[in-house]
C-alpha cells in the first residue's frame, strides 16, 4: 500500500491513492494506519478516488472528477474536512491528477462538492456558508461554557472563554462533554479567546479544538470557519475577513454572502508504502 503524509497547519493525514476504488478500507485499518506509535500516525486518512468509483461520490461525478474520502483517526467518518480538502487539493496537483486551469478546482465531499483555488503555498477552498443557529453549553475541567452551535457541514460548538481563562491552559487531553440531545452524532468543539487587531481583516481570535474521532488537532478548517461566522455575528457582521491563530499556525477565513473560503498552507511532507500488515 503506498502512501502520503501531508499536513494542512499541522492538521495531518494518511492519503491513499485509490484512483477505481479497490482498496479495501475499513475502520480498523484506519485506525492502525493513524496511530502515532505502532502507524504512520494522523489526525484522519484521506483515501483518493473517482467520485464514479465511490457509492458516496457518485451522485457529484458530473461536477468533481475526484472524491475526497475522509475518515476520522478512530476509524470513522466525517462529512467533511476543510483542511484535509486543502491538503487533498495539494496531492491532486502534485502527482498530476489535477492540473490547474485559472479556475477552481472541483472536489467531492459527503458535504457537496467544494471548490479550490491554489496560490503558492496557500491552498485555499470555498465551502458553505457556516449557519449559526443555536446555542448550547460544553463543559471541561470544572467550566460550564455557553456556545454557539454551528453547522459547516458537519457540527460545531463554539465556546467563547471568559476572562481570565487562557486558552493555552486548558486540558483537552480528555473529551469535553456536551448535550448528546443537540449533538447526536457527537461534535467538534472550539475553544477561542480575541486576538490582537490584525490589519486587513475584521477579526483575529486564538482557537484550540477537540475534535470528534481524533480528540484534540493542532488545527481544524471548518472549525476555524465555525469560529469565523461567530466572530463576526458577535461584530454585527454577516461578511468579512477573520484571521484564526491554531496551534499549527494561521487561517484566513472570509466569509461572504453565500459562501466561505478557507485559506492556509497544505504542505506533503513524505510518500512511502507500508512494510509491514496492519489489521483489515
Amino acid at each position: 500500500m503506498e502512501f502520503t503524509k501531508g499536513h494542512g497547519t499541522g492538521n495531518d493525514f494518511v492519503i491513499l491513492p485509490d484512483p477505481d476504488g479497490q482498496l479495501d478500507l475499513t475502520p480498523e485499518l484506519v485506525a492502525a494506519l493513524c496511530d502515532r506509535r505502532r502507524g504512520i500516525g494522523a489526525d484522519g486518512v484521506l483515501r483518493v478516488v473517482r467520485a464514479a468509483k465511490h457509492p458516496d461520490g457518485a451522485g457529484q461525478a458530473g461536477e468533481a472528477e475526484w472524491f475526497m474520502d475522509y475518515w476520522n483517526a478512530d476509524g470513522s467518518f466525517a462529512e467533511m474536512c476543510g483542511n484535509g480538502s486543502r491538503v487533498f487539493v495539494r496531492y491532486l496537483l502534485d502527482t498530476g491528477l489535477a492540473t490547474p486551469a485559472g479556475a477552481a478546482l472541483p472536489v467531492a465531499t459527503r458535504a457537496g462538492v467544494v471548490r479550490a483555488l491554489v496560490e503558492g503555498d496557500a491552498v485555499s477552498v470555498e465551502m458553505r456558508r457556516p449557519r449559526v443557529y443555536d446555542d448550547s453549553t460544553a463543559t471541561l475541567g470544572g467550566l460550564t461554557l455557553t456556545g454557539a452551535v454551528v453547522d459547516v457541514g458537519n457540527p460545531h460548538l463554539v465556546c467563547v472563554l471568559p476572562a481570565g481563562v487562557e486558552v493555552s491552559a486548558l486540558d483537552l487531553t480528555v473529551a469535553p462533554g456536551f448535550d448528546p440531545t443537540v449533538f447526536p452524532s457527537g461534535v467538534n468543539v472550539e475553544f477561542i479567546a480575541a486576538g490582537d487587531p490584525i490589519d486587513g481583516t475584521d477579526g483575529h481570535t486564538v482557537m484550540r479544538v477537540y475534535e470528534r474521532g481524533s480528540a484534540e488537532t493542532l488545527s481544524c478548517g471548518t472549525g476555524a470557519c465555525a469560529v469565523g461566522a461567530v466572530v463576526l455575528r458577535d461584530a454585527g457582521r454577516d461578511t468579512g475577513v477573520v484571521a484564526v491563530d491554531v496551534p499549527g499556525g494561521r487561517l484566513t477565513v472570509t466569509i461572504t454572502e453565500n459562501s466561505c473560503w478557507l485559506s492556509g498552507p497544505a504542505v506533503l511532507v513524505a510518500t512511502g508504502e507500508l512494510t509491514q500488515p496492519l489489521p483489515t
